[in-house]
């Protein structure tokens, strides 16, 4: 089997174990994410083959997209070389056009304000465009997520964790006015944000698409990418798995 690794850091043990067992090129039939959260998420942003996640206690992350820790690596191996896997579909990688240019997220497409706040308009098409709140929102900025990304940013931002595919929410940050609720929205709807006053970072992931004025505008919509995720049938976990494990290792903090 040929794999593509992917990690932050290259004295990992687990590395070697890996680069013994399989042919490791640039872009394999599966790409194995070893670190944390942010590590899949640059091995999703560059790479369209499922990914295997594989948390590394020691980083300090809470490894929220993998099941199981690099502890398991020689079962991994094993289970790889047998075929004892699935491929599933985690969902669709969030599209973010601007200025007439596609930028795609696995977590959440964001805005934030460059100093005190932001006002901006918010608008939804699905065959025909209307606002989505009748006034102009002013605050910090809004982040867009669907399924995949929920449990990221939007989920600091209290924003709602996503179960189904077919959604996706605008989280409003820190705004002023009666309304402060996020929204949901279908999947097959394209979102279109324009700047009513002042300044603000456009962020796919966290990385800068671009300083945004008033008049600019973008949009965010589901891509046909999507993002597929190799399940370990020996190790899995449920989303109240992933949050017993996560809330457990703060506690110990």
């Amino acid at each position: 089997m040929d794999i593509c690794i992917v990690s932050k850091r290259d004295d990992y043990p687990e590395l070697r174990k890996l680069r013994k067992a399989f042919n490791v090129v640039k872009s394999g039939e599966i790409c194995i994410a070893l670190g944390g959260d942010g590590t899949f998420v640059h091995a999703a942003m560059k790479h369209d083959v499922p990914i295997l996640p594989i948390r590394v206690e020691e980083n300090g992350s809470s490894g929220f997209y993998a099941d199981f820790s690099s502890k398991y690596i020689d079962r991994v191996i094993r289970e790889l070389k047998a075929g004892r896997y699935t491929v599933e579909n985690a969902g669709n990688k969030l599209e973010l056009i601007y200025k007439g240019r596609s930028y795609y997220a696995v977590n959440e497409i964001s805005m934030n304000h460059v100093r005190e706040e932001v006002s901006f308009r918010v608008y939804e098409r699905n065959g025909r465009r209307r606002r989505l709140y009748p006034f102009i929102v002013a605050g910090d900025g809004l982040v867009v997520a669907g399924a995949i990304g929920s449990t990221a940013y939007n989920r600091s931002a209290l924003g709602p964790v996503i179960l189904s595919n077919n959604v996706m929410c605008l989280t409003f940050l820190d705004v002023d006015g009666p309304y402060r609720n996020p929204l949901i929205v279908d999947s097959g709807s394209t979102i279109e944000v324009e700047i009513a006053k002042y300044s603000c970072v456009l962020r796919y992931d966290g990385v800068d698409a671009g300083v945004l004025n008033s008049g600019d505008r973008f949009d965010v919509r589901t891509s046909d990418r999507k993002l597929r995720i190799v399940k370990m049938n020996f190790k899995r976990e449920t989303l109240g798995n992933k949050l017993e494990r996560i809330m457990r290792r703060r506690m110990k903090r």
